[in-house]
């Protein structure tokens, strides 16, 4: 969850650290801090609650020199937030500072051995007392800060990205993970530390991802050597890094929601550049093509995601019974890891994240794979954690996501399900060949419809003034629109801050028709499909409840338009694809709700962008 930051080379750390920090800032921001080794042998840490821009703020009149340097933005797990809880954390004898992305799970039997040995800790985390546990085996054994660190790994159970600087070597650091992210980034002369690419692909596209288990020992004078914690060498497998930095700047828009909202045009279609033909009549997947036994002779699909992946899995997982006729389960991946699933080698699993990361998706993927699935990773970030677990898959390309509130990564995963399916019902012939090329070729126009949706955003604007006093919201929808109705109701919950519900709309006569009154708006997907009728029947109920609706409506319908009382009109396109069309209002509403209601939209309360620990 949290983001980490290193530089080691000639040129001044702290910029470098601090311009990183900022760009990790939607990893966690409930405190941030910079240890520095500056020229003089000082260890000097800085750190403050909140945002960097309190930790810039504070270190105006503070010593930070030095060309060596970690740096950490927080979102708490142990310890509230605060200074004292913020990281670096010193070592008691003030030689070595530590941040420290993950859990450590045994912290406080930990904890309690070296109090007893007399260490005494300044914090309430379970990071301090990794840096503590490092110092003194160090001392101990008398051994390096690598082979302390490796001594220390070996006795902590829980995940971890760590980097430690010791001031009597000023020339080094030491890092490692174990299911959370770190990338080496090597320049000319210098090397760099990121939790994710995004901190350093302004100096250098050379990067090392770091493998589960293995440490990174930086050295000016000798480079970049990696280890296991038995201290067996790897190979190191540089890889080169595209990101236009251009992608994880604002671009004149006031939050990065708005920007990703309005980048989607171009992000679909960068998703299905060379994988539907130029002629738009023809869907290719390299995945299909490489494992076509795997997937064509599976017997069941199971789909494992969190959050807004879920409910993209949830669309996936009616495209793909629609025309593959193949049985699809979709599963929260923090539910299927504890228990025991019945998982055979006649399964496909479908690992969706946005980061590659997510620690209780990973985790589904490994239980998966050790009773024999096949295992097919849809996700963001290239050379993350869960497309190198996986035995195949496919990349969204809709570039870095920054907002927490997840909105192009989630039309990107509907967009290849949707690829999958079709690729997967040709090969099987479980598909019209009239059929695929209508959907292929709507598809494949998803985009120009798309950008006809964003005009409709002065009006969503307008509209949610109206809606800022509520403290409730409903969400309707039927067949491919009920994971669109979740999807909607957890955007407006992330940034807004308003309780809101997302149903089947035949659901509402179960029991959320007992919460309709005047002060309940209800939005409705009522798109003119094979459902209409029946949508509009609910919406029949909710008026007679004085209920406040908002419909989205296919262009032209003046039927909803005389009985709801604010409607959005959308492009017909067809049903299977009216996920990717009807989501973007709803993006839009809760953007808009949550800046009338002047709250942070790019850095809700509580929430990280990439949640890497349980």
């Amino acid at each position: 969850m949290c983001g980490i930051v290193g530089y080691i080379g000639k040129k001044d750390a702290y910029p470098i650290l601090i311009k990183g920090l900022r760009r990790l800032e939607y990893r966690g921001y409930d405190s941030a801090g910079v240890a520095l080794l500056n020229g003089s042998g000082a260890l000097n840490v800085y750190k403050t609650k909140g945002k960097v821009d309190n930790l810039t703020e504070y270190c105006t009149d503070k010593d930070v020199t030095g060309c060596v340097g970690i740096a950490h933005t927080r979102w708490a797990t142990h310890g509230e937030p605060s200074s004292r809880n913020a990281h670096p954390h010193y070592s008691q004898s003030h030689n070595l500072a530590i941040i420290h992305n993950g859990i450590i799970e045994n912290y406080a039997d930990i904890k309690q051995k070296l109090i007893a040995k007399g260490i005494t800790f300044q914090s309430d985390t379970d990071t301090e007392v990794l840096v503590q546990l490092v110092e003194y085996i160090m001392v101990k054994k008398n051994l390096t800060l690598l082979e302390a660190v490796q001594v220390a790994l070996y006795q902590v159970i829980g995940a971890y990205a760590i980097a430690i600087i010791d001031k009597r070597e000023p020339n080094q650091i030491v890092a490692a993970r174990k299911q959370s992210p770190l990338v080496v980034g090597i320049g000319d002369g210098e090397f760099f530390l990121g939790s994710d690419a995004s901190p350093i692909i302004e100096y250098t596209d050379r990067v090392v991802y770091l493998e589960d288990g293995n440490i990174a020992l930086i050295r000016l004078d000798e480079g970049l050597k990696v280890v296991s914690i038995l201290g067996e060498e790897q190979e190191l497998a540089v890889k080169k890094v595209d990101i236009d930095l251009g992608q994880i700047e604002k671009g004149g828009y006031p939050h990065f929601m708005l920007k990703e909202i309005f980048e989607q045009p171009e992000c679909l279609t960068n998703c299905m550049r060379g994988r539907i033909n130029v002629e738009g009549d023809h869907v290719t997947l390299s995945a299909l093509i490489d494992y076509r036994r795997q997937l064509l002779h599976a017997k069941r699909i199971v789909i494992v995601a969190c959050g807004t992946s879920w409910h993209a899995g949830l669309i996936g997982k009616q495209i793909i019974e629609s025309l593959c006729r193949i049985p699809v389960e979709v599963e929260y991946a923090s539910e299927f890891r504890y228990r025991n699933p019945v998982v055979t080698k006649d399964d496909v699993v479908i690992a969706i994240s946005q980061s590659g990361e997510t620690a209780d998706t990973l985790a589904a993927v490994q239980l998966a794979k050790e009773k024999g699935a096949f295992i097919y990773g849809i996700c963001n970030a290239i050379g993350s954690s869960i497309p190198r677990a996986t035995d195949t898959g496919t990349y969204i390309h809709v570039g870095p996501e920054i907002g927490v509130a997840s909105t192009k990564a989630f039309t990107g995963q509907v967009t290849v399900l949707t690829m999958f399916a079709l690729a997967l019902a040709e090969a099987k012939g479980t598909i019209d060949r009239q059929e695929y090329l209508k959907i292929v070729k709507g598809l494949n126009h998803i985009p120009q419809v798309i950008e006809e949706v964003l005009q409709t955003n002065d009006k969503v604007k307008d509209l949610a003034r109206t809606f800022t006093y509520a403290h409730n919201f409903l969400y309707l929808g039927r067949g491919y629109s009920y994971p669109v109705a979740l999807e909607g109701a957890l955007k407006l919950k992330e940034i807004s801050y308003i309780h809101a519900e997302g149903y089947p709309a035949a659901e509402m006569k179960h029991g959320p028709i007992a919460l309709i009154d005047s002060d309940m708006p209800v939005v409705v997907i009522a798109s003119h499909n094979a459902m209409y009728e029946k949508v509009l029947s609910n919406i029949q109920e909710i008026k007679a409840r004085q209920g406040r609706v908002i419909a989205l409506v296919s262009k032209g319908d003046d039927t909803i338009a005389k009985i709801a009382d604010e409607v959005i009109e959308l492009p017909d396109v067809l049903e299977c694809l009216e996920p990717l069309v009807a989501t973007i209002p709803l993006q839009l509403l809760a953007y808009h709700v949550a800046v009338c209601k002047g709250k942070n939209v790019d850095q809700p309360r509580n929430l990280a962008k990439s949640v890497t620990v349980e």
